[in-house]
Formats: structure tokens, sequence, C-alpha cells
């Protein structure tokens, strides 16, 4: 297979890119707070020639209508995490708490970079590309918020969606496989009641920390022994939360639950 010319010019922009995913990655915004991400976003793509729909709060969309052909919608998260960045690298985080640490920032600058060989290389492709910039990934709120701010209205139907996600393999390679990679995920809190006491009189509680730990044991049977073996799933319990002081018997705990699963039969199961 031929590689087309017009990709011989990548390289060239990478600086560029370089310059942009450093950019957002000092300046992370949580989901649906991605309204610095999206301005930076939007002047790059208007510094294209591009006309920007701002779709939601933060979300953000640009067509390339460049003749017949195949209409390709392209996607990619802007929202970073809750999470405190110790890299030590030169261009970290510089938000108390705030950290792309999940890739977005390279997603974000990667579509960037896409959108810009292909505007400037029209006459090697035709047909119509959708760089849709979704804000909120990592709460699912994002894609729910801007298709009832009418997206589906806004842009034009696609043929295909592509989406993309860092993953921990070799700089420069690109993975695909057939069937499903990335799963689907879904966020659960668990508010477990009790009764607080004294620590010296466990007797007069109902100790909510006891129950929450059998709770954890028990979720760790879901996928053993209730999910098929040829079925995927994963539970994680992230977070365990409970009381504040070594003597004193809560009233209540809280577990905050990771799900991840391929078929909504297992999902919803």
């Amino acid at each position: 297979m031929t590689t087309p010319s017009f990709l011989d010019s990548i390289d060239s922009q990478l600086d560029w890119q370089r310059e942009v995913y450093k950019d957002l990655h000092r300046n992370p915004e949580v989901s649906l707070d991605e309204h610095k991400t999206a301005d930076r976003i939007a002047a790059e793509l208007e510094g294209l020639g591009l006309e920007v729909t701002r779709i939601s709060a933060t979300g953000l969309v640009a067509v390339i209508d460049n003749g017949t052909g195949p209409t390709v919608l392209a996607r990619a998260d802007i929202d970073a995490l809750p999470v405190t960045e110790d890299t030590g690298l030169d261009f970290a985080s510089e938000v108390d708490g705030v950290m792309h640490a999940c890739g977005h920032d390279m997603h974000a600058a990667a579509l960037l970079g896409a959108v810009r060989l292909l505007k400037e290389n029209q006459d090697a492709w035709s047909g119509t590309y959708i760089a849709l910039f979704q804000p909120a990934e990592e709460n699912a709120a994002g894609a729910k918020a801007m298709i009832d701010d009418g997206l589906t209205d806004k842009v034009p139907t696609p043929d295909v969606a592509l989406a993309q996600h860092v993953m921990p393999l070799p700089a420069g390679k690109i993975f695909t496989a057939a069937g499903p990679v990335m799963s689907a995920g879904d966020s659960v809190k668990i508010t477990v009641f009790g009764r607080g006491a004294h620590g010296s009189m466990p007797h007069l509680s109902v100790d909510p920390v006891v129950l929450a730990a059998s709770i954890v044991l028990r979720l760790q049977t879901i996928v053993s022994r209730e999910t098929e073996p040829s079925e995927f799933a994963v539970v994680t319990v992230g977070a365990a939360n409970s009381g504040s002081k070594s003597n004193i018997i809560p009233d209540r705990a809280e577990l905050l639950l990771n799900v991840r699963t391929y078929d909504t039969a297992v999902r919803g199961g």
C-alpha cells in the first residue's frame, strides 16, 4: 500500500503539535469546566480558516466540506482528572489538584494535527471531515450534553465515526483490533449507613466499616463466580472512605466503584 505523499508533511508540524499539547497539559480543566481548553482549541481551528460551532458549554465541532465522498467524524475528549501531578515535567500541570492523567491533552493535540493536515492538503482527498472535541468524558456528561444541545442537527450525519486513546505501547505505534477494544465504564457510589458509637462500645453500634469491608469482599465474586468465563467484566473498588478518628465508630461509609464491560447484557446483569 502506497503512503499518500501529503503525509510526508506530518513531521513538519510536530513542533506545533507539541506546543499545543504542552499548553493543554499545563492548563488542565475538569469535566464541564473546560472553558480555556475549548477557547485554545477554537483558536487553533479558526487559525486554519475553519468555522467553529460550540455545542453545549464546552463542546466544539469544525467541519471541512471538501466535495463528494464519505463523511468521517473524528472525536477527541478534552477534560482532565482531579489528580495532583507529581511528574517533575517542565510542562507539568499548573492547576492545583488537576492533571491530564488520562491523555486527553494528547487526544486533542492529535485531532488538531489531523485537521491541519487535511485542511492544508485538500487537493489530496475528497469528502467531509468532522472534528468533534467532546467535554466531560470522565463523568459521561459531555456526550449527553452535546446531544441534548442538538449535535445531530448541527453536523452532517457521518458514515463512520472514529476515536482514539493513548495506550501503553511503543512510541510511534498504532494499535487496532477486531471487536471491542475499549470497554464501557460505569461509576457507582455505595453509601453504607450504620449507627455510630465510641470505639470502646462496639456493641452499641452498627459498624458501617465492617459492613463496607464485607461488601468489598463480596464484590470480588461478581466477576469470579457470577460472570461467565467467556465474558469480560471488571469491578474495581477505587475508594473506601469512612470516619475520621481511630476510636470512633462512624455512622456511614462510602465506596466508589468502577465497572467495565463490553456487553450490555453483562453490564445490566
